[in-house]
């Protein structure tokens, strides 16, 4: 049976992506997409969302998630996803059915498949945070959740020792690292791992093609923003990753440790923090996975974009 699964996404460019392969993996039954403010306003991410889907028009519809207006979006350190999230494609927005804030759309999708749904969160972890302050029990019914972010070892990108999705609400990082469920972080360092070139470009899916259209649209931006502010000949895609680990964790090396996130810290909000000392006092709550099979993993994502190609 596929494994059912929510996307809570900041639809950037790697969020779409991520997107549309999940949407056509048979493995996968995306039930709900959740939208959420980071990469761009919440307005925009919920825009983003509706528009992606609309056009992918996936053979099983999800619920749709809109992003909560009332978040705190903070000064990102640079923009690698254009105005409008996505490359500066403009794709034209789409109304569609839903409309309920994303939060309770994770509450409503939990309930109605309880200890069966995998929470795959992608940007920060604002709407789960707010899912579990309003029913501390359903973490009894949540089946597993999987963070992209996170660092393990201080290396950032919005600070210097903060990723961006922990960077944008650090105390929902630190609730939800704290619950009691069964949690994976896919930390930068991992998805960091896995990178493409311009090379990537021949080996998406035709433009005549729903999925290959927005793809060929996006992932140019991306490269060129990389090698103009990074100075980088790659692309990172770390949501791409995270979903990766998720359908072949097998790829992934494991590690469960004992952490928390800093909420307080001048320098250091959003940090990731792991009881490293050799009499370690606090209990492990959280696997990391620490690396990959880089040349299996870029294997993996070049035929899920494939796949996304032939379902569109």
């Amino acid at each position: 049976m596929p494994r059912k699964v929510i996307l809570d996404l900041d639809p950037g460019i790697d969020d779409a992506v991520a997107l549309a392969m999940a949407l056509f993996d048979p493995r996968l039954d995306v039930v709900a997409v959740t939208a959420g403010g980071g990469n761009v306003p919440p307005e925009q991410a919920t825009a983003n969302l509706q528009a992606l889907v609309g056009i992918l028009d996936p053979p099983r519809l999800p619920r749709l998630g809109v992003a909560p207006d009332d978040t705190v979006r903070p000064e990102k350190p640079f923009n690698m996803h254009g105005t409008d999230g996505l490359g500066g494609i403009d794709l034209p927005r789409a109304r569609l059915h839903g409309g309920h804030v994303s939060e309770k759309v994770i509450w409503e999708t939990i309930h109605a498949h309880p200890r069966e749904v995998t929470i795959i969160c992608l940007g920060p972890l604002t709407n789960l945070s707010r899912v579990l302050a309003r029913d501390p029990a359903i973490v009894e019914l949540i089946g597993e959740v999987v963070i992209a972010g996170g660092t393990a070892h201080g290396q950032g990108n919005a600070t210097p020792v903060v990723d961006f999705n922990f960077y944008c609400d650090p105390p929902a990082a630190r609730h939800v690292i704290r619950e009691p469920m069964a949690k994976t972080l896919v930390p930068l360092e991992t998805t960091g791992q896995v990178t493409f070139g311009f090379d990537l470009l021949d080996q998406l899916p035709p433009e005549s093609s729903r999925a290959g259209r927005i793809l060929r649209g996006m992932l140019p931006h991306a490269l060129r923003a990389h090698r103009q502010i990074l100075g980088r000949e790659e692309i990172c895609l770390h949501d791409v990753a995270a979903l990766v680990a998720v359908t072949n964790p097998e790829l992934f090396e494991r590690v469960t440790v004992a952490a928390d996130v800093e909420t307080g810290g001048e320098l250091t909000a959003g940090m990731l923090v792991i009881d490293r000392r050799t009499v370690r006092q606090w209990r492990p709550n959280l696997d990391i996975l620490t690396s990959c099979d880089v040349a299996a993993v870029q294997d993996c994502i070049l035929r899920g974009l494939a796949a996304a190609g032939a379902g569109t």
